[in-house]
């Protein structure tokens, strides 16, 4: 290997890093608000990748479908809740449940965009609901059980997830057109627009979430919520909307993660759950608590895959999902161990 060898493994590394840190952020975010470690994560990004690829084929995503479906049950299941006297945030319901299914498959079915723009913001559009929707059927009915048994409703809920992507999409991959058709060389490095495009929109994504959780009142109630929950109710903050909130924010990025990496791969529907793996590796090197640990993490696992996939490209797999056991071993070293009740 020669240093022009390296740095374009680096550049690699770097680009996959980025999707990797874009997903560990939300694995951080979700499970510091909800205490589910989001394994279907993976699946978004794949949806997001997918139903990009269907409306640029003129056909409409059968993800608008699920949308509409899961939307129909929630409401089914809140007016339920208010017959029986409790308490329906029913402004939040409207939002996820109604009004953006109701525009999305308006805008596919009246107007069929076929701008890259336009097709974009209604992925965007299209999936983000989801990530409240399935967090209202599968976890908010088991908001006080333990860590464990949200593991296993996060396992079951990839199961049906990536069935469902089965289904939908069937086994043949689809890629996208690119964002940026840019070719330049930088020193003897080859450079693709696309890749600037994934650099640069993680990069700004990182920033907004982090102005968003320093700087807005939404964002300091859903670090309060993370930090103390019984806490954070006690004060007024509606605990329930913030992992609407959380579960949102994930499914966004999940779509604009898919939309980035569909022009540079192609995307089948379980491609979804090796990237969210990666992910998760690097949101454990956070300690599923640390923001800027788990974007360290989301890095060092980009460039261990790419340089893995020089020297050793049949065991690059293995030796990133290895990089798991010293961290865990090294953490088990230096935490006290808490019951989960305390």
């Amino acid at each position: 290997m020669d240093f022009q060898i390296a740095l374009m493994l680096g550049q690699d590394g770097i680009v996959n890093g980025a999707i990797y840190a874009l997903l560990a952020l939300t694995l951080v975010l979700v499970f510091s608000v909800t205490r589910v470690i989001f394994i279907p994560q993976g699946e978004l990004v794949a949806f997001g990748a997918l139903s990009m690829a269907a409306l640029q084929l003129g056909k409409t995503p059968p993800t608008l479908w699920l949308g509409v479906g899961l939307g129909l049950f929630v409401l089914a299941v809140e007016a339920w809740r208010a017959s029986r006297g409790r308490q329906v945030e029913w402004g939040s319901t409207l939002l996820w449940a109604v009004v953006m299914p109701a525009v999305a498959a308006a805008w596919v079915l009246l107007a069929r965009p076929t701008g890259l723009a336009a097709q974009t913001v209604l992925t965007l559009l299209i999936v983000t609901p989801l990530g409240p929707l399935l967090y209202r059927v599968a976890y908010r009915p088991l908001a006080h059980a333990t860590v464990l048994m949200l593991l296993i409703v996060s396992v079951a809920l990839h199961g049906v997830l990536v069935g469902l992507g089965l289904l939908f999409f069937g086994a043949e991959g689809s890629r996208t057109p690119a964002f940026s058709d840019l070719r330049m060389d930088l020193g003897g490095i080859p450079l693709t627009g696309q890749s600037l495009v994934v650099v640069g929109v993680a990069a700004l994504l990182m920033l907004a979430m982090f102005l968003f959780f320093e700087r807005s009142i939404v964002g300091k109630a859903l670090r309060a919520t993370a930090i103390n929950r019984t806490g954070a109710r006690l004060m007024g903050i509606p605990t329930e909307l913030a992992g609407d909130l959380s579960f949102a924010l994930a499914a966004l990025i999940g779509a604009i993660s898919g939309l980035l990496i569909a022009p540079i791969t192609t995307v089948y529907y379980d491609t979804g759950f090796l990237i969210g793996l990666k992910g998760f590796v690097a949101a454990i090197i956070g300690a599923l608590a640390s923001y800027p640990l788990a974007v360290v993490g989301a890095l060092l696992v980009g460039l261990l895959e790419s340089f893995s996939s020089f020297w050793a490209s049949a065991f690059k797999e293995v030796i990133v999902f290895t990089l798991i056991i010293p961290v865990l071993w090294w953490r088990s070293l230096r935490t006290r161990h808490v019951e989960e009740d305390e």
